[in-house]
């Protein structure tokens, strides 16, 4: 699917010296519904799991249309079927668990429209994730939930007819190590997601 999407990037990118600057219809506010892949990924000490799942959330913000340019702010608010389990980590025997919740995500992006109707874009900004954590040594157990902090990164192209919107894009979101109580495990946790979204500016 990466693969798709960057060969889209690219096709538009080569695409773009033909466009001459028409108006766009990428200005103004918007709002949108958003679904895809997602896959959590944990690692400790070189050893890592990944689990996939099923992402899900509503998207708003702003777009300056600066003509041969696009900068914008928006919010996002997204949920996830996501789960992973992992065994042996510190010691063999154990296990760990880290259930992905709620997603919160406030950052910047900035666009080159290829055509009136054709975006190429990149974006950045902060995550802060809901994660339900669990590490189990065979003689306690500890759990907790923790919002872990981050960032993300991400890229795409979005299409755009009269008031509406479509876009398809490729994100990477780091959350540095997982902490149970203030016990710090080593387990990172990264997660790559895929997201379709489609709204409406007005």
């Amino acid at each position: 699917m990466k693969k798709v999407l960057f060969a889209a990037v690219a096709l538009a990118a080569v695409s773009a010296p033909a466009y001459a600057q028409e108006e766009s219809n990428f200005g103004g506010a918007k709002v949108g519904a958003l679904v895809g892949y997602d896959k959590v990924r944990l690692s400790l000490d070189g050893e890592h799991g990944s689990k996939d799942g099923f992402l899900y959330g509503l998207t708003a913000g702003y777009d300056f249309d600066l003509g041969t340019a696009v900068i914008g702010l928006e919010g996002e608010i997204s949920d996830s079927t996501t789960k992973e389990r992992e065994t042996d980590l510190l010691e063999v025997g154990d296990a760990a668990s880290l259930r992905a919740g709620r997603d919160l995500y406030i950052g910047a992006r900035v666009g080159f429209p290829v055509s009136p109707t054709v975006m190429i874009y990149a974006k950045g900004g902060y995550t802060n994730a809901r994660f339900k954590a669990k590490y189990d040594d065979g003689v306690d157990v500890y759990s907790a939930g923790k919002n872990l902090d981050g960032y993300r990164v991400g890229a795409g192209v979005e299409f755009s007819v009269a008031k509406s919107f479509a876009r398809v894009e490729y994100r990477y979101s780091d959350y540095g190590s997982v902490e149970i109580d203030d016990f710090d495990t080593g387990i990172k946790a990264k997660r790559h997601q895929v997201a379709v979204t489609g709204g409406f500016r007005f």
